[in-house]
């Protein structure tokens, strides 16, 4: 017989990067833009509408420069563009 097909939840209203990943929800990858965004001016300005992403974002970055969390990397990131193309700053900071 034919098996259900498991469908991935769109985390609508989820701020925490680690709770969509580890829960297997959609996620659309921002992680490109790390470098630019390490590559920018001193102040980096990040505004976007309501409802965008930007808590998620931020969640993102948290994750990807605490070097307490340097082991979960490739769980996390491996199939990401910047876990593919990590930056020198990865898991740098506390």
């Amino acid at each position: 017989m034919n098996q259900p097909v498991k469908r991935k939840r769109i985390p609508y209203g989820m701020m925490n990067f680690i709770d969509v990943r580890e829960d297997d929800c959609y996620y659309v990858d921002k992680t490109h833009y790390i470098p630019l965004i390490e590559n920018a001016n001193k102040y980096f300005f990040y505004i976007r509408p309501r409802r965008f992403g930007k808590s998620l974002t931020i969640s993102m970055l948290r994750h990807y420069y605490n070097i307490l969390e340097a082991d979960k990397f490739e769980k996390w990131y491996g199939d990401l563009y910047i876990g593919k193309h990590p930056t020198p700053e990865r898991n740098s900071y506390l």
